[in-house]
Formats: C-alpha cells, sequence, structure tokens
C-alpha cells in the first residue's frame, strides 16, 4: 500500500467534521512509526517524519482534492473529501478541544430555553491555561513519543481563535477552570451540564438572556433541577453565587432545601451586593439574604 492512501484511510478514520495540522502531525508520525497500515506495508524507511514531510504529504493531499480549506472556518481548518455535512458546534469542539458549549447555547440545547441563540457561546481556559493543557494532552496522545515529534518541529496543538464559522459567530468565554460539562454521545461536542448552565446564568446573565430572562428559566426549572443546581453551586459557587441562588431558591420560590439554608452564611450586611451585578443599586433588598433586589420585572 502506499504510504498517501494510508494517510487518507487514516484520515477517514477519525471520524471528525474537520481536521488541524495538529491532527494530521499525529497521523503521519504515527504512520512512520508503525511501517504499517492495518498490517499492510505502506514503504516507510524513515524512522520518524520531519516537518518537510509533513510539508510535502499536505501539499499533495491539498493538490489532490483529498483536503480542503473550507471557506468561513479559521486558518490551517480542514475538511476531507467528501465530508460536507458538519454543524458548527463539532466544528468548534474539534478545534479547540478544551472548550464547551456555554451560557445561551447550553440553555436552548438542554431545553431550557425557546430563545434560538444567533452565536455559538463556548467556554475555554484563558491562553496561558490553555497551554499548559496543551502540553499534558500531547504528551498522553504521544506518550514516549512526545520528545521525537517535538525535535522533529511537527505541528503543535495550539491554541485556535474562533470567531466565526460559516455564518455563524462564535462567543468565547475565558474560564479559570475548565467547567462541569459531558460529551455527547455520536457527535463532537462538549456541552455544560445542567448544573453549570444555571451557575453561568446567574454570573454572566447577559450571556444567557438577561437577567429577567435568567429568572424566568429559574421559575420554571430550578425546582426540577434542584439537587443537579445545589451540587453546583456548593462545589464550584463562590459565596456571591450562593446568596443569589439562595434568595431565588428560597425567597422568590419559597423552596425548602437544607442546603440552600445553609448558604445564609454567606450574606453579609453593609456594602452593595446585588442580584444584577452589572446593574445599579436599588434600595429594595432581601433582610434574609443581604441583597438588593435591583432585577425589575
Amino acid at each position: 500500500m502506499k504510504f498517501v492512501k494510508a494517510l487518507t484511510l487514516s484520515l477517514g478514520d477519525i471520524n471528525k467534521p474537520v481536521i488541524t495540522r495538529y491532527q494530521l502531525g499525529l497521523i503521519i508520525h504515527s504512520l512512520y512509526q508503525a511501517k504499517e497500515y492495518k498490517g499492510e506495508s505502506i514503504g516507510v524507511q524513515k524512522d520518524a517524519a520531519d516537518s518537510r514531510d509533513f510539508g510535502k504529504y499536505l501539499k499533495l493531499l491539498l493538490d489532490e482534492g483529498l483536503l480542503a480549506q473550507p471557506r468561513g472556518m479559521p486558518g490551517s481548518t480542514y475538511t476531507l473529501l467528501g465530508n460536507t455535512r458538519w454543524e458548527v458546534e463539532d466544528v468548534v469542539c474539534t478545534l479547540d478541544p478544551f472548550c464547551y458549549i456555554s451560557h445561551l447555547s447550553a440553555m436552548a440545547y438542554h431545553g431550557l430555553t425557546d430563545r434560538i441563540p444567533s452565536k455559538l457561546f463556548i467556554s475555554s481556559p484563558g491562553v496561558k491555561d490553555w497551554k499548559v493543557f496543551a502540553i499534558e494532552r500531547m504528551k498522553k496522545d504521544l506518550k514516549e513519543d512526545y520528545t521525537i515529534y517535538r525535535d522533529n518541529s511537527l505541528p503543535a496543538l495550539s491554541h485556535p481563535i474562533i470567531k466565526k464559522v460559516g455564518k455563524k459567530e462564535v462567543h468565547c468565554t475565558h474560564s479559570k477552570h475548565l467547567g462541569a460539562y459531558r460529551n455527547v454521545r455520536d457527535r463532537n461536542i462538549r456541552v455544560a451540564t445542567i448544573g453549570r448552565t444555571f451557575l453561568e446564568m446567574l454570573r454572566s446573565p447577559a450571556l444567557c438572556g438577561g437577567i429577567n430572562h435568567v429568572l424566568e428559566i429559574f421559575d420554571m426549572h430550578a425546582e426540577k433541577y434542584l439537587r443537579l443546581i445545589t451540587d453546583e453551586f456548593d462545589s464550584n459557587g463562590n459565596n456571591m453565587d450562593k446568596v443569589r441562588a439562595g434568595y431565588i431558591v428560597e425567597e422568590r420560590l419559597g423552596i425548602k432545601n437544607e442546603t440552600v439554608e445553609s448558604w445564609t452564611a454567606f450574606a453579609q450586611r453593609g456594602g452593595s451586593r446585588k442580584l444584577d451585578a452589572s446593574a445599579e443599586y436599588y434600595p429594595q433588598w432581601s433582610d434574609k439574604w443581604c441583597l438588593s433586589l435591583n432585577v425589575f420585572e
């Protein structure tokens, strides 16, 4: 079997909507190391591929039309011949392996809102943390070959700048933590869990349809998902997150819960704590939760 045929078949095996330079580099490297594809020799003599080999095969794949650079996608993104159907969410989660769908997009995915987001909202680590995760991922992918791969200047896993895919704008929020998400079966996407989605709603209501819409979602769904909400806020919420959620669940909705009641310990008198952090202070408040009720419905 010729190397190019083995390379093309290997690209089809990864079952991704798009292919990055790093993914192509991994495939070329692994074929050079194995010197065979599914038990059949591919005629490779060199011990390891280098950047010149990578450039040669990338050019060949592009010239032959086996790979294409589609419009409306970040640079160095390729699609495989015949792969014309893809979803924006799958593309973004393939390009950024550490991001997940969040905020209003996650709300829509979970059926919490009937609004259709005009943008795709994602969360991803900041650049510094992203680079650390990238090195860890490369070491996991390459194992003992990591040093060989890097010494031969093959493409590294690099941070993508994704502002738009096709006609869909992408809004990325940098998060200190990777966040709580789940992988979706039969798709290349990661979505914030329901508990994390409720946490994001109170932290960034402007990215979730606005504070009034957030309160509507709590009104409709908080009781149903109360255990998921309390677990997430208890584990990952800060004091202010818990106070805001506590007021909504306990005082606004009248739901009694031991975990929520314990959050009253984080209520502090004085200062100007507000239900909506982005709005002005208003002199109407919750005495129990020491919170300015500065939201008008």
